[in-house]
């Protein structure tokens, strides 16, 4: 089970180099709109780039940062994402491997590792992971969150969802091994939609509490995130209340910090924008990590 979980994560990470370097593409041409299928090429001199000049941070490296053509300087962000994005796939899919996320009952991974619904949270974390990373730099960049990649992005989580949970009822796991926790496909085969469903009322819940506060405060929350409320709220449903709540309000907590942090060091004002699609993604992930625990501890202090 242990060398299976680690291949697995390994695996991931080099996946995620590959990814990441895509990645750094889609960050820089799409709010520039230029197309996805185009090669690629030098900003410095416009020179095509070729595909052993494109291997994730070994070319970088053998390069020694510059272009072949034109020795325009290349920034240390290509290298940084592409790493970056390998060690957050390599963690997602350590994690998911390991064992059954967030259970109330924690489930020994041997019994969780390679169910449907096991490939079905791996692939659909793995598709946040890639746009978070995606949004974070394009927000950073341009203070903006496309349409072009929230609104498919938002799309695709939701059907890997369904598609998780027909499969989970489909193939089931064998008796008596999942089928104790709530919430999740039985062993019996039949399909349990209240995840899925706990998923849409999720996104739709955040969706309404973001356009309330940008209703009340146009000029502190832009529509993307609005939107992006709503695919984070989708992907927080599906683990559980508690990793709702917690992820929606870490986003502002950690947003808070941040901007707290900021004009303490004298680098913004009180209306200084600040990107706050990067603090709803990192809200997020915090939900998906302790959030059902830490729900769970905060009701058990009124029971």
């Amino acid at each position: 089970m242990a060398a299976a979980v680690i291949f697995v994560a390994v695996f991931a990470g080099l996946f995620g180099l590959a990814i990441g370097s895509f990645l750094n593409v889609v960050a820089y041409r799409v709010p520039a709109g230029i197309s996805l299928l185009r090669e690629s090429r030098c900003p410095g001199c416009n020179a095509s780039i070729r595909w052993y000049q494109n291997i994730p941070v070994a070319s970088w490296l053998a390069l020694r940062r510059r272009c072949a053509s034109c020795s325009t300087p290349i920034s240390a962000r290509y290298p940084l994402v592409e790493a970056a994005t390998a060690v957050l796939f390599a963690g997602v899919a350590w994690g998911v491997a390991a064992g059954r996320p967030l259970d109330a009952r924690p489930v020994d991974g041997a019994l969780w590792f390679g169910t449907a619904e096991f490939w079905g949270v791996l692939v659909m974390l793995l598709v946040f992971a890639s746009l978070s990373i995606a949004l974070t730099l394009i927000d950073l960049d341009t203070k903006r969150l496309p349409n072009a990649i929230v609104l498919p992005g938002w799309a695709a989580i939701v059907i890997l969802l369904l598609i998780t949970t027909v499969l989970s009822g489909m193939f089931p796991a064998a008796a008596g091994e999942l089928s104790a926790s709530p919430g999740r496909a039985s062993a019996s085969g039949e399909i349990d939609w209240w995840p899925f469903l706990r998923a849409l009322i999720g996104g739709a819940a955040l969706y309404v509490f973001y356009f309330v506060v940008r209703v009340i405060s146009p000029r502190g929350m832009g529509g993307g995130d609005v939107k992006l409320a709503g695919l984070v709220g989708t992907v927080l449903g599906w683990f559980g209340w508690g990793a709702l709540a917690v992820g929606a309000f870490a986003a502002f907590l950690l947003g808070g910090v941040f901007g707290i942090c900021l004009m303490l060091l004298n680098r913004a004002k009180r209306k200084t924008a600040i990107p706050f699609g990067p603090w709803i993604l990192a809200g997020a992930w915090v939900g998906i990590l302790i959030g059902e625990p830490v729900g769970r501890w905060y009701l058990g202090l009124y029971s």
